[in-house]
């Protein structure tokens, strides 16, 4: 049994650092603390978190202690990761807002009795200055700074914040204060995890393991999903939402998504891929809604889904507009293309083609997030609202 959950480790994640030693962890039957970090930098979580938090799951039904650290004190700086320029600063309060809206979505997926959760502000925020030049003596500035995102910024010529650098060192400072055994991650944070383990080394602690698992696209398809880009799935929005929003993600990522995010079993996995394009992404959209929101509410998002979209002949692959919100309809007719001017706008509307999720429009209609605008027979937009 071991070895069979080394094995679906191993499979689902993109690397192992390092391999042999967990797996002789895991063999022996050792009892680990398995680590992941969020910086609260925005409300809610998405879809995408479903891939790292499946993974902390699997560890918990293997009998380990899942440690969830909220950086309440790591998003201060703001993560450097993949990042082309400097975050922008959060408040105390922004901070603090956004981490009470992680606590019954992390139970969505994780076990609440195997769960550990603390926040970095509690070691972080107790160092002195004299702390802070201890750990920041553990390591060099060259080590820091050959980090992809840094040393694309310094080729560049783009400012870094000195700020920026105490990130990688507070993130790995973390993985000493709880003792992680394992911690895991997405692709972009392998320099983090990486660079944690360098860190307990120099406190004389054995250095974790990591686990690093592949990022999910977001509904363009090919930036990774984010709330900050507006093509993100979130875990608490309605459950017509999360249908809707699934059925718009271009075919491609269908199978990715199965794989990834719908906790299917290989059987239900084999079963969908199987299924015309369409039909399989109707099957993971009501998968995703069955799994944050129960059966019934399933049921309920696809028939408003087939009452709105395919009764209406919607077709499932639309060009999406991001509006300013709220998205006047006139405004957006006119920002879309498919009226001159706002008086060509409101007689297309007057005179019934405009439709908005297949009903017919007024001019005094407002347009919200996943709404498909229609004008005529064959002009459609997914509204993406900033």
């Amino acid at each position: 049994m071991r070895s069979e959950f080394f094995k679906r480790l191993r499979e689902r994640a993109v690397e192992i650092h390092v391999e042999d030693h967990l797996r002789s962890r895991l063999e022996k039957g050792d009892k680990l603390r398995v680590k992941l970090g969020l910086d609260p930098t925005a409300p809610d979580l998405h879809v995408g978190h479903l891939v790292v938090l499946d993974a902390l799951r699997a560890f918990q039904d293997d009998g380990h202690v899942v440690v969830l650290i909220i950086g309440d004190y790591t998003a201060l700086i703001g993560d450097p990761s993949g990042r082309s320029e400097t975050r922008p600063v959060l408040s105390r309060e922004q901070i603090d807002a956004n981490a009470k809206t992680y606590f019954d979505q992390f139970y969505l997926v994780l076990d609440r009795e195997r769960t550990e959760v603390r926040s970095n502000s509690e070691w972080l925020g107790a160092m002195g200055a004299a702390d802070v030049l201890r750990l920041m003596g553990k390591a060099t500035l060259q080590q820091v700074l050959q980090r992809e995102d840094f040393a694309d910024r310094l080729k560049a010529g783009a400012p870094i914040g000195a700020h920026e650098i105490l990130y990688p060192f507070n993130q790995a400072y973390d993985s000493v204060a709880v003792r992680a055994d394992v911690e895991l991650g997405g692709t972009d944070q392998l320099f983090n995890l990486l660079f944690g383990r360098e860190i307990q080394k120099a406190y004389d602690q054995e250095p974790q393991d990591i686990a690093v698992f592949p990022l999910l696209e977001g509904l363009d398809g090919s930036l990774k999903m984010s709330k900050s880009l507006s093509n993100y799935i979130g875990l608490t929005e309605p459950p017509e939402e999360i249908y809707g929003k699934t059925m718009s993600i271009p075919d491609s990522l269908t199978e990715k998504y199965l794989r990834l995010v719908s906790g299917m079993s290989e059987t239900e996995l084999k079963d969908a891929m199987a299924l015309k394009p369409r039909d399989a992404k109707a099957a993971l959209a009501r998968q995703l809604v069955m799994r944050l929101h129960g059966d019934g509410a399933a049921a309920r998002a696809e028939r408003d889904f087939d009452v709105k979209f395919r009764k209406r002949e919607i077709p499932q692959e639309v060009t999406e507009l991001v509006a300013n919100e709220p998205a006047d309809l006139v405004a957006t007719l006119v920002q879309a293309g498919f009226a001159k001017s706002r008086g060509e706008a409101r007689r297309l509307i007057d005179q019934g083609g405009v439709r908005v999720n297949g009903e017919k429009a007024t001019p005094e209609a407002t347009l919200s997030d996943g709404d498909v605008l229609q004008a005529g027979k064959r002009s459609f937009v997914r509204i993406r609202v900033r």
